[in-house]
């Protein structure tokens, strides 16, 4: 088995456990046994629990990260994938701590450790909003004046709104399709959407 293959294979075994026991009552012989791989293999890997916990969180951001480059790259106006883009951001966060179980509790309690792990993931999906945004001032979709300030707003407005979302306090009882129309006229207002002729 290759080193990244053996890598990811700890990774998603630690994953599963993390979400079945908690971070905190999984140990690394767990985590060992559980792949079939000794101790010293784990250790080659990773120095510790909490390393281990890093690239799980590495993983799952990855996961988000794909899936928002994957709509970005949609033929679609700026408009779309601005309101793309918070749905989809929203909803894979939603699904990666519904998904990860007894590990949805730690990400609460170890926000500050997540916020370390996921500088990365912020910057590029800031850029990403750069882009968007650009592409819609350039086509006159947009009137934005400064598109790094308003893609650092963007960001961060989206980023306050994930634990209202997970938690189902956002728009109780509605469907996507339902809340869509009202976040695009909040949105397009705040971009100063021009309006087409």
């Amino acid at each position: 088995m290759s080193i990244s293959k053996t890598r990811q294979l700890l990774v998603d075994v630690a994953r599963q456990l993390f979400a079945k026991n908690g971070l905190e009552n999984t140990t690394m012989n767990d985590i060992a046994q559980a792949s079939g791989k000794g101790r010293r293999t784990l250790y080659t890997y990773f120095k510790s629990k909490e390393d281990i916990y890093y690239a799980v969180i590495e993983t799952e951001l990855e996961r988000l990260s794909d899936k928002l480059d994957e709509v970005a790259s949609r033929k679609i106006s700026p408009q779309e994938k601005v309101i793309e883009l918070i749905y989809t951001h929203l909803s894979m966060i939603r699904e990666t701590v519904v998904r990860n179980g007894n590990l949805r509790a730690e990400f609460f309690r170890n926000i500050w450790m997540v916020e370390k792990v996921r500088r990365h993931f912020d910057d590029a999906e800031v850029e990403l909003f750069r882009k968007v945004f650009a592409e819609g001032k350039e086509d006159g979709e947009f009137d934005i004046d400064n598109v790094e300030l308003v893609a650092d707003i963007t960001h961060y407005c989206i980023k306050g709104l994930e634990v209202p979302y997970i938690y189902g306090r956002l728009a109780r009882g509605m469907t996507e399709e339902a809340t869509k129309p009202q976040v695009a006229k909040f949105v397009y207002g705040a971009l100063g959407k021009k309006i087409k002729v």
